[in-house]
């Protein structure tokens, strides 16, 4: 895509609070800020991370513009002397993140900012955005996938997206997620995303009837021939004229597609029409408002469809429309270069942070191959798989469990270093295989679509100290 300078796409406080930290001698100070979620969409076991490719592209993008300062200026609260320092603005920190296309949990910093006050702050409304939003369809993504058990699904959305970044950007979180194609032709030019779609209502509308409608288009695209039998009768015009055609033109690798009326009975009288007429290679496609939940239903019934096109309750994650990451302070340097924790407390236990700078591992059961939990550590701390690891929950403190024959295997990764971006993002179809083998690899019972088994989210008991000593201390460390 044509980089865009998002510099002032960032809430006004923290460019009121960048401007304080620079009038108090504070800009430059170290901090450290995470990013995680709270609460899994829809109910489910697991979250799929998306959004770094664009978060790389903001970074390297960041300045402002004369005109940008010209605007602060006129805001008339901002110090010249701001201002001044405004203009020479570039990210110099560091940035530490997990992989995209793997599954997250609630509570463990996806992403950890190390980097000066102003900046760190200035940076924290584009962190956000874009992993809220592709992080948000791609999880939804994920689900009507595994819903559709190994059949295609295409991602339907554009006109139904919120603005065209949510089309653009949700096409590529749903081709992450696991989607196999887009009706999105910028998404295919600038990601690679497979663009599909053949008709609407109004070609075969256009026709005097479906028969006509159907010849001429298959006679323009031999090779992609899914024609639409539901704009008028389904089971007495549009599917006899789709075979006519079909058997004219020699076509036996085509598809029809069903956008209305009950799709389980249509699709298997449709099956049983195409199999009698000796087409049995022509595929059935469903769309019209569907999710997990009605695929799921769809295929329990019987329905004979190969593939999916779902759009609006995708590309909008109708169902439950907002990821909910945050972006909490964790630490600060002081001049020696020593890291103070910091901790957000709160009455809502769900608020509170976890302190200090940290590191997070997938433990590995190397039996299975499959992760047992999370585990997040002290950044100065270090998991050896030679040696017993005890687990607890610490929402239930009890659960305790000692694992041996395991890999702890690091999550994050070097992003950015001094400024630098050090991290190569690889081709988004590398990226979506990625995301299919780490959700194959959690256990089944964590892929629940309801009530599925929580995911442990563990910390190192040094890390839970603190934290314990600092819910005690009213937030100070020691």
């Amino acid at each position: 895509m044509k980089e865009e300078n998002y510099t002032l796409l960032c809430d006004f406080y923290e460019l009121t609070m960048a401007n304080g930290y620079y009038e108090m001698g504070r800009h430059n100070e170290i901090v450290y800020f995470d990013v995680f979620f709270r609460t899994i969409p829809d109910g489910g076991g697991y979250a799929v991370f998306a959004g770094l490719e664009q978060l790389i592209e903001y970074i390297r993008n960041l300045h402002f513009t004369e005109e940008d300062i010209t605007f602060l200026r006129g805001k008339g609260i901002f110090s010249e002397g701001f201002l001044e320092y405004l203009r020479s603005f570039r990210f110099s920190g560091d940035i530490y993140g997990i992989r995209e296309g793997t599954p997250i949990f609630p509570g463990e910093p996806i992403l950890t900012v190390r980097a000066p006050a102003a900046e760190a702050q200035i940076i924290e409304t584009f962190v956000l955005l874009t992993v809220n939003l592709q992080s948000l369809i791609a999880t939804k993504a994920n689900r009507i996938v595994r819903a559709a058990d190994g059949r295609g699904v295409a991602e339907f959305g554009s006109r139904r997206a919120q603005g065209a970044q949510g089309a653009i950007l949700g096409a590529r979180a749903a081709y992450i997620g696991g989607c196999s194609s887009t009706a999105c032709t910028l998404s295919d030019r600038e990601y690679h995303i497979p663009a599909s779609g053949t008709m609407a209502h109004s070609w075969v509308q256009m026709f005097p009837n479906e028969y006509e409608a159907f010849t001429a288009y298959c006679r323009l695209y031999p090779n992609n021939a899914v024609l639409l039998v539901d704009t008028y009768n389904v089971l007495e015009s549009g599917i006899p004229a789709a075979i006519r055609v079909f058997h004219e033109q020699g076509i036996e690798k085509g598809g029809i597609r069903i956008d209305s009326g009950d799709i389980a009975y249509l699709s298997k009288k449709a099956r049983k029409m195409l199999n009698a007429a000796g087409l049995p290679g022509i595929r059935i496609i469903a769309s019209n408002s569907l999710d997990e939940f009605i695929i799921r239903d769809l295929l329990s019934q019987g329905a004979q469809i190969d593939g999916f096109g779902v759009g609006e309750r995708l590309i909008t994650a109708k169902s439950d429309p907002v990821f909910g990451c945050v972006y909490k302070l964790a630490a600060v340097e002081d001049e020696s270069g020593r890291i103070i924790p910091r901790i957000k407390i709160s009455e809502n236990t769900e608020k509170i942070t976890n302190p200090a700078y940290k590191k997070i591992y997938r433990i590995i059961d190397n039996e299975s191959g499959q992760p047992i939990a999370d585990y997040i550590t002290l950044a100065d701390e270090q998991v050896d798989s030679e040696k017993p690891l005890e687990l607890f929950d610490p929402i239930s403190t009890w659960k305790r469990k000692t694992v041996t024959n395991y890999t702890a295997r690091p999550l994050h990764e070097t992003i950015f270093s001094n400024g630098r971006c050090v991290y190569t993002t690889p081709p988004i179809d590398e990226i979506r295989s990625y995301c299919a083998g780490e959700v194959g690899a959690l256990w089944d019972e964590v892929k629940r679509f309801e009530n599925p088994h929580r995911y442990y989210v563990d910390l190192s008991p040094r890390l839970w100290e603190l934290k314990q000593k600092m819910l005690e201390n009213d937030g100070k460390p020691e």
